[in-house]
């Protein structure tokens, strides 16, 4: 028997955009940190606000 098999490498990541990772990582460090820091004098304001 002869069978066509086609072997791939799942290490390929074939949907794996080419991208800076350490710079996508730094970025989201930054993004969720400006987030927090919006949040939190936002919640800071409010309580001063409310007493």
């Amino acid at each position: 028997m002869d069978a066509n098999i086609r072997m791939t490498d799942p290490r390929e990541h074939v949907n794996e955009e080419p991208r800076n990772d350490l710079f996508d990582l730094i970025m989201g460090v930054v993004g969720m940190g400006g987030l927090m820091t919006v949040i939190f004098f936002g919640m800071v304001i409010f309580k001063f606000l409310t007493e």
